[in-house]
């Protein structure tokens, strides 16, 4: 039995991870009321319609309420135009966020967005590429 633990020991020594430590998952808060903290996405590859060809949809999720706001686009609108959508088509309709959780898209990581959203005092959170457990919502 001795041999066992000892032999249980070395393997775990052998196998302990020498790289660089992953960072922790910090689960965001829970809204107190709707429209407070939301999700904000892209989906890109869409076949084109409407009057504007659009093909692309920009997905906005409430976190509180899990409703999501989808609005069609065009996979070139810059960052103006996805400002613009959000502000005159989401904001209008909710009121002024406390958080805005994104990937990081060049469209919300543009100066234009973050000096918007400081105005507004709203809080930008940007999640790691392609990792569910923080912008999994949108």
């Amino acid at each position: 039995m001795l041999q066992s633990i000892s032999k249980t020991v070395t393997d775990v020594k052998k196998n302990k991870s020498t790289g660089t430590r992953l960072g922790i998952v910090i689960k965001t808060k829970e809204p107190s009321r709707p429209c407070k903290v939301v999700h904000v996405d892209w989906v890109t590859g869409l076949p084109p319609g409407g009057d504007r060809r659009n093909n692309a949809c920009l997905v906005s999720v409430d976190k509180f309420r899990k409703t999501p706001i989808l609005l069609p686009c065009h996979k070139d609108d810059t960052a103006m135009d996805t400002d613009l959508m959000i502000w005159n088509r989401v904001v209008s309709w909710t009121g002024i966020f406390t958080n805005i959780i994104s990937d990081r898209d060049p469209k919300f990581t543009s100066a234009l967005w973050t000096n918007l959203n400081q105005l507004f005092g709203t809080k930008l959170s940007f999640s790691t590429a392609y990792h569910p457990q923080t912008d999994g919502l949108a």
